[in-house]
């Protein structure tokens, strides 16, 4: 195979905030894999949170792209096991395993949930994201992109009044996500009033380690609450059907789509409500994440629709969250 890396800054249409940093760019590794005439694409984006940045993930890589171009390609899950195999971390391997599925598929002229045996006659439609701002901003975000659910950032001294105050214009689902900033307390009373407010389930309100305090949520709390950093990996998901109403699988965390097939057939046996979620990918890592629809019961694939400007064509998401998959085999990605 052949082996092509290539970092891209891509430029953010508004500051994006969570409750423990902001940024106005995003950061990431473009893979791409070689072989037959065909070219597989693959993405990891950098993140602080996790100590990872585009820089460590090519030098990993680079380390091993003797053995990577000798490798004699057969199936991404046998490719992915070559990979955890040289201890590279998982969001080198995302990259590399999402290009090994795209290029697969390319080879065998199937897109890739038509490989797994489903279809895409049916999905959940993804929310679109409004991140920590002034009520002002926030509210112009949804007037900018009308929606027919939003995944909303919290994790302020004014959470409550921030949902009332975005209620008025809107009447859209919520999603709320606090990214680890509440207490168990605060959650449990939380809940409620943001029930009758319209929103459908609650995102890692706690801090990942907190597995005491979300017990208490999980029995106390009148919205489903899932699970994002504390489910990271496969052996994640098992505990968190103990802590958690369901799980949100971020591809990049996981290591890619090989692992996250697993754990959403994991998640379903222990009867958890499975996501996948996005981190602000480009439309190659969106593309990926669009094959695993026909499997889960919520998405959050709005990373490319939160970018000034893109770098790849593939799946499309229209005003309505109507999917549009192209014709295109793999995850359906070439890059302009």
């Amino acid at each position: 195979m052949q082996l092509h890396l290539k970092k891209y800054i891509l430029p953010l249409k508004h500051t994006f905030s969570i409750s423990r940093e902001s940024h106005d760019f995003q950061d990431t590794l473009i893979v791409s894999l070689s072989l037959e005439g065909q070219t597989g694409y693959g993405e990891a984006t950098s993140n602080p949170y996790y100590q990872i940045t585009v820089e460590s993930m090519m030098a990993e890589i680079e380390a091993i792209q003797n053995e990577i171009t000798n490798f004699e390609f057969t199936s991404p899950e046998i490719f992915h096991h070559f990979l955890v195999e040289k201890g590279l971390t998982n969001f080198a391997i995302c990259a590399l395993d999402l290009a090994a599925h795209d290029l697969f598929g390319k080879i065998l002229k199937k897109p890739l949930y038509e490989i797994w045996q489903t279809n895409t006659d049916s999905y959940p439609t993804s929310n679109y994201t409004i991140g920590i701002d002034t009520i002002e901003n926030m509210v112009a975000k949804m007037q900018e992109m009308p929606w027919p659910i939003y995944k909303v950032k919290l994790g302020t001294k004014n959470d409550i009044a921030i949902i009332k105050k975005l209620r008025k214009h809107t009447d859209a689902i919520f999603r709320i996500d606090a990214n680890c900033a509440w207490t168990p307390q605060e959650t449990i009373l939380n809940a409620p009033l943001l029930k009758d407010l319209g929103v459908e389930f609650i995102e890692q309100p706690l801090p990942a380690g907190d597995w005491e305090g979300m017990e208490k949520v999980m029995h106390n709390s009148v919205l489903p609450v899932i699970a994002d950093e504390s489910c990271i990996i496969e052996t994640d998901v098992e505990k968190c059907g103990l802590h958690f109403s369901g799980i949100n699988i971020k591809l990049t965390k996981c290591g890619g789509l090989t692992p996250a097939l697993r754990m959403i057939k994991k998640g379903k046996e222990i009867g958890l409500k499975v996501m996948v979620g996005c981190m602000t990918e480009s439309t190659v890592g969106i593309s990926a994440i669009a094959q695993l629809l026909p499997q889960l019961d919520y998405v959050d694939m709005d990373g490319a629709m939160l970018l000034s400007s893109d770098i790849a064509d593939g799946v499309k998401i229209e005003s309505d969250g109507n999917v549009i998959f192209p014709e295109l085999p793999g995850s359906g990605i070439t890059l302009r």
